[in-house]
């Protein structure tokens, strides 16, 4: 994060650990960040990205968990795409990029404003 200024935070902790932690347990830690974090949009952005990306994927992880046999193999692959950009998405945000992920990282950004 060295040379990057991304701002302050209304809840005193830095930007990129902020932002990391957007993502620590999916969307609930999104809804967390982006309900107490009123200033920093860097951080409002990843608590938005991580609201919609790990809901969006729980949602359709539930709902295939409900069709027999199809749902399982579905399932797991949801299963490997989430803790795939769980890892990748912390990552990011830790190292103060504002990474956005197609379409979802624009519907986020749109959010914030």
């Amino acid at each position: 994060m060295e040379g990057k200024d991304l701002g302050k935070t209304s809840t005193g902790i830095q930007p990129n650990v902020a932002g990391l932690l957007c993502y620590l347990v999916g969307f609930i830690t999104g809804i967390i960040f982006f309900l107490i974090e009123k200033e920093n949009k860097f951080v409002r952005f990843h608590a938005m990205q991580s609201i919609i990306t790990f809901g969006g994927l729980f949602i359709l992880g539930f709902l295939t968990g409900v069709i027999p046999v199809i749902g399982l193999m579905i399932g797991s692959l949801i299963w490997v795409v989430d803790v795939i950009l769980w890892i990748l998405l912390m990552i990011k945000a830790y190292q103060g990029e504002q990474f956005k992920l197609p379409f979802i990282g624009e519907l986020a950004e749109k959010q914030i404003k």
